[in-house]
């Protein structure tokens, strides 16, 4: 699996820990973050990663500002990007069964490393459930209202 990575300076405190994780997962990331705390326009860095799924280069994408809702809501301005901002393992798993989020958004301050990586696998492991029903349906009026 390829999963694009992007993150601000705000984000950069968790790029190890996130790479320590999806390494050991055998992921192949392909990498727009930044790589140190000088200051990055987090709107910037995730359009890259997201424009990186949209063209087929990944397939999802894990995503890491100060907050997390910044990056979050520029990913969602992207056409074809379902991006969910995540606290716990239950977000990231319904994000997968129910919305078919294809990036993860991750806070970057004042939130514990390892918690983030427990909401990361969470996400990897989950599967959208609902392929031709009524979570379907639902994707389909989402992809709707890009147009």
């Amino acid at each position: 699996m390829k999963i694009a990575f992007a993150n601000d300076h705000g984000g950069f405190g968790m790029r190890r820990a996130i790479f320590a994780a999806l390494g050991k997962r055998g992921v192949q990331v392909v990498d727009f973050g930044a790589t140190d705390e000088t200051s990055v326009d987090y709107p910037d860095v995730a359009r890259q990663a997201c424009e990186s799924i949209v063209n087929g280069r990944s397939e999802r994408a894990i995503l890491v500002c100060g907050s997390g809702v910044g990056i979050s809501i520029a990913a969602n301005k992207i056409k074809g990007i379902r991006c969910a901002l995540c606290h716990d393992e239950y977000d990231a798993v319904m994000s997968r069964k129910h919305n078919d989020a294809n990036a993860l958004a991750l806070r970057g301050r004042e939130f514990d490393p390892e918690q983030n990586v427990r909401i990361l696998n969470a996400w990897l492991d989950a599967q959208f459930e609902d392929a031709e029903g009524r979570h379907a349906r639902r994707i389909d009026k989402i992809r709707s209202l890009e147009e």
